[in-house]
């Protein structure tokens, strides 16, 4: 055992005493947590939470402006769009396609006037040509490449050039008395059903689609601009409820101003958006699907025709494919019942509007005399009378040809007035969205401001 040496005094250990915490410098400490701290002991006084309250109400009528500005500038574009590139677009295919099959009756009538066309009938056929080859280079000009209008632009491009083509060759047959001239002219007739107008019909289809999508887009609701607004209305009210309960005093300036412009910005984006909403949707019930219907009723009444006509250049030569019918005067009764279908579809689309359903009236009278005047022509070439059934069918007076162009007027008179009542609907709805955008930014700011100033107000009382 060993022990502590002579004169050495004992001492008891020393007891363990708990170390002192470490205190880390400010500056060591992150940056989030010292706002944090700086934060939560500013929200401990009333000129701190002043301030919180006056950034955050600020930020709130700021954020609503600006989601504001951003969800009514893509319905503004859309409707903006509406108006002056997708329904001009559908008009222009309703045109071309509307075009073609006027071309292709025109050629056909004047097949049937004999070796010399009537000059009238000849000048319409050109003036249908030249008006489709139009429209497809400014159709062309608007489709991006990527799209199905352009493929369709495209493939009716190549094909109108070999359509009139045919036709040339029917005419100089036709002219030399050769019955190779119908052999062309029926080809030329295949080629303008199976192949031009169904191409054409797509590329009607494609651009109406895209109105559709346009409208639809103008017309969805922005609910996220309403949620914020009425989440800033209401704490604009809250601060001013809270201001009167710590002070008696009724207004503060400046809040009042902020909760004016928020209001001012809320009841513009609700009503003009209301507005717009219904004018476009107007547009295109009582606008847009009269002129859909009424454009495919034109449609079929000159491919109806068209075949009418062809059933006197074929003489019977082309049957269905179960060898049992004429190939184009079965072609004439079904496009003669889809016509009768899509009158009436449009005279209920009309409704109380006398100035849009007169025409389709009288649309609908000159078919029924249309229809009447066929069959007493059909029985007449039946009978063997070739040269009096072709009267009944072209002649100025009293035929099929003169019944056809009462339609036909009847049409284009009742499509411009749809086409007025559209165009009227969809520039007020574009016109409701028109200012709200600039205004609701400007608005914004000055109600950020306004919210700013009056919380200032109350700070400067503590000063």
């Amino acid at each position: 055992m060993t022990y502590p040496p002579s004169g050495t005094a004992l001492r008891e250990p020393e007891p363990d005493v708990p170390s002192a915490p470490v205190t880390v410098p400010a500056q060591r400490r992150g940056v989030p947590s010292a706002a944090a701290e700086r934060l939560r002991a500013a929200a401990t006084t009333e000129p701190g939470r002043l301030q919180i309250i006056g950034a955050v109400l600020a930020l709130l009528v700021v954020v609503f402006g600006a989601v504001t500005v951003t969800e009514v500038s893509g319905r503004a574009s859309s409707a903006d769009d509406v108006v002056t590139r997708s329904q001009p677009l559908s008009a222009d295919a309703a045109s071309i396609y509307r075009s073609l099959a006027d071309a292709d009756t025109m050629a056909a009538s004047g097949f049937l006037a004999g070796a010399q066309e009537p000059p009238g009938v000849l000048k319409k056929y050109d003036a249908d040509v030249k008006e489709a080859s139009r429209l497809l280079v400014k159709a062309a000009a608007s489709a991006d490449a990527s799209t199905s209008s352009h493929q369709e632009i495209t493939t009716l491009g190549e094909l109108l050039p070999e359509y009139t083509g045919l036709i040339e060759r029917a005419r100089a047959n036709n002219r030399q008395g050769l019955p190779l001239g119908g052999a062309y002219l029926r080809y030329a007739n295949q080629k303008m059903t199976n192949e031009i107008l169904p191409a054409a019909e797509r590329l009607y289809a494609a651009e109406t689609g895209r109105l559709s999508t346009d409208s639809s887009d103008a017309r969805s609701w922005p609910f996220l601009s309403l949620a914020v607004g009425m989440v800033a209305l209401a704490a604009l009210v809250w601060m001013q409820r809270r201001n009167y309960r710590r002070t008696n005093r009724v207004f503060n300036h400046g809040l009042l101003a902020a909760t004016a412009a928020a209001t001012v910005v809320l009841l513009w984006l609700a009503v003009g958006h209301t507005v717009a909403r219904a004018e476009l949707r107007s547009a295109m019930v009582n606008g847009q699907q009269s002129l859909d219907v009424l454009n495919k009723a034109r449609i079929n009444s000159l491919k109806a025709r068209a075949n009418e006509n062809l059933t006197l250049v074929a003489r019977g030569a082309v049957l269905t494919p179960d060898g049992t019918r004429d190939k184009y005067e079965t072609d004439y009764s079904a496009g003669m019942k889809a016509l009768g279908t899509q009158l009436a579809s449009a005279q209920k689309l009309a409704g109380d509007d006398s100035t849009g359903r007169e025409p389709v009236k009288a649309a609908v009278t000159s078919v029924s005399e249309w229809q009447e005047r066929h069959k007493k022509a059909r029985a007449t070439d039946d009978q063997g009378d070739y040269d009096s059934a072709l009267l009944q069918i072209i002649d100025p007076k009293n035929s099929t040809g003169e019944s056809f162009e009462r339609v036909d007027d009847a049409l284009e008179t009742a499509l411009a007035h749809e086409q007025g009542q559209f165009d009227a609907a969809a520039e007020d709805g574009r016109g409701a969205l028109g200012g709200l955008p600039a205004g609701a930014a400007v608005l914004a700011v000055l109600g950020a401001a306004g919210a700013i100033v009056g919380v200032n107000r109350r700070l400067s009382e503590y000063r």
